[in-house]
């Protein structure tokens, strides 16, 4: 379905002269997602009799566990193209907004301004077309089940991901950041590829199910295996493992390999940002849980085992994403080293692996990607619900300190907020939107009884019983100090005053409206600032996932019992 979408897409590319039609482009993509949605699930009973299936001699495999994270992502995606398939403001009419007066009545007036119509987003027809790329790379991926699978999926969906980077051409921070992600995710995946050059000289095949074979005969059998592998030692594979994993542990931005990552968050148009930072990590990490499960040492085997570079890759996320995370003033940056943490969590349940930790890493990817999208969401929106405000200088003495920090913005039109001090006091301006981000933040730092809480809670159940009690420990510790951070940016929305003042130009704001019935006049209406509000298409899908994160302890057994059920399936328990 995704394929033969591509094809049409590319063709209508090709052919349009118009590129403000864009805003189609991203419905019909959600479309085509959701459709997509319907298949898988419509395999899942299939998959669960037959516990999987592969194709194409093994270069693609499928199971319930790579289908549900299949719905997951193509979900996941829909939602972020919700913020370029529909402009951000409407109008709202109190009396007007009854269910007939919408269904019978309409509203006419000079959309362009208000609506937000010439916004950079909506000039760019290739977006949608690149996104589908990059989510068939993450499609294949997830299912891959050999070493040259492995590598064009992986390239298919980062290069998706360096173009999307740079797609707002006038923009240069965008240009540079994409540049800088290009080069880094170039040395990444040269790590990849000679771990798969190893991976094959050492095992002589490329099918990942001989090499999970190869992997547990040398694992049960330390020194060799009545004579015929008396040359071949167990370490050999775990080293070419090694390699592999740190490529992937630069492409999920996990310490020490995640210099890049605040600059690229920070650098590019925060609609890209939700992308990058979401959809890329969950295929690698289903991947690695996949490689770990069949690859990790076994109890009796003392050698050296590549899993070790998972924990202290962790234990390094930890730390680094909590400290240097204290610095920042910035907001994306500091999401992007609050996703660092969160990676050492991840990172975490995935060396320990035993039934308990997969189901907590399955609950964990799914309860921080909705997180994650609700926060980057909501920073998007507060940048279009402050169209009517400017900032409002303080008195003299402080006056060149505060317009210098703001006047040097860059990308102000794409990324309207980008400093943490941009949010002061925006509970005065809109309460609702404030107490979304509040509860997702809170998610972030682990208070319950929120989703964010049980997620980690999960995590440091399967830990402690599994005897990593200093990992535990640190894991408490950052996630307390984290919190400070957190609580900085709601202490400035809800208990500092805003900085923020009505626009004059748009201080006597009026515009002539029509109210029509059957293609009919029926009253004329004058539009005031007041009735100017952030549309449905994105407020909707903010609602539910704040309301996701806030009530989970009162409907927690759909999602516990579908990680449970998928731990399980992996373990053939």
């Amino acid at each position: 379905m995704i394929i033969l979408s591509l094809i049409y897409l590319l063709l209508s590319n090709s052919v349009t002269l118009r590129r403000d039609k864009s805003i189609l482009y991203s419905r019909t993509t959600i479309t085509i997602l959701l459709i997509s949605v319907l298949i898988s699930y419509d395999n899942l009973y299939f998959l669960f009799l037959n516990k999987g299936i592969g194709v194409y001699g093994g270069l693609f495999h499928t199971t319930s566990t790579t289908n549900v994270f299949h719905i997951f992502v193509l979900l996941i995606s829909s939602i972020i193209l919700l913020l370029t398939s529909f402009y951000p403001r409407k109008v709202w009419i109190k009396q007007y907004s009854s269910l007939d007066r919408l269904l019978f009545s309409r509203l006419i007036y000079y959309q362009t301004i208000i609506l937000n119509k010439m916004g950079e987003q909506f000039k760019i027809i290739e977006y949608s077309l690149i996104i589908l790329f990059i989510v068939t790379g993450a499609l294949f991926l997830i299912s891959t089940s050999d070493l040259v699978s492995i590598f064009l999926s992986i390239e298919l969906q980062s290069y998706g991901l360096y173009l999307l980077s740079t797609i707002y051409r006038d923009s240069e921070p965008a240009t540079s950041s994409g540049l800088m992600y290009f080069l880094l995710g170039g040395l990444s995946s040269c790590f990849i590829l000679l771990s798969t050059s190893l991976l094959y000289a050492n095992s002589g095949t490329t099918n990942l199910d001989s090499l999970y074979i190869i992997t547990s005969i040398t694992n049960v059998n330390k020194d060799d295996l009545t004579g015929l592998l008396y040359w071949y030692k167990s370490y050999y594979i775990h080293i070419s493992l090694l390699f592999m994993s740190i490529g992937f542990l630069f492409k999920v931005s996990a310490a020490p390999f995640h210099f890049w990552s605040p600059d690229v968050y920070d650098g590019i148009p925060t609609i890209v940002t939700t992308f990058v930072a979401i959809v890329a990590k969950i295929s690698i990490f289903i991947f690695l849980l996949e490689l770990v499960h069949y690859t990790s040492k076994s109890m009796f085997d003392v050698d050296f085992s590549w899993t070790m570079s998972l924990l202290f890759s962790s234990l390094l996320s930890l730390v680094i994403g909590t400290i240097v995370g204290l610095t920042q003033s910035r907001i994306k940056r500091l999401f992007a080293f609050s996703t660092i943490s969160h990676v050492g969590f991840i990172l975490l349940a995935l060396s320990i692996h035993s039934v308990e930790s997969t189901q907590a890493f399955m609950f964990y990817i799914m309860q921080y990607s909705i997180s994650n999208l609700n926060a980057f969401m909501l920073i998007i929106i507060i940048g279009y619900s402050l169209y009517c405000y400017v900032y409002h200088y303080p008195p003299i003495e402080e006056i060149n300190e505060k317009k210098n920090k703001y006047d040097n913005l860059k990308d102000i039109n794409n990324s309207p907020i980008q400093l943490i001090d941009q949010l002061k006091g925006y509970y005065y301006i809109n309460p609702f939107l404030s107490l979304s981000l509040a509860i997702t933040l809170f998610s972030f730092a682990g208070i319950p009884p929120l989703l964010g809480f049980f997620g980690k809670q999960m995590i440091l159940s399967a830990a402690i019983d599994n005897g990593y009690i200093f990992m535990s420990l640190v894991a408490i510790l950052t996630s307390v100090i984290s919190a400070v951070y957190y609580l900085v940016i709601i202490k400035q929305i809800f208990f500092d005053k805003p900085d923020y003042i009505i626009n004059n130009d748009l201080r006597g704001f009026r515009a002539d409206g029509l109210i029509t019935e059957k293609k009919v006049i029926v009253e004329k209406f004058n539009i005031k600032l007041n009735n100017i509000v952030v549309s449905s298409s994105l407020s909707l899908p903010i609602s539910i996932i704040t309301f996701i994160i806030s009530l989970f302890i009162f409907i927690p057994q759909e999602w516990l019992s579908v990680a449970n059920i998928l731990a399980l399936t992996l373990f053939n328990i």
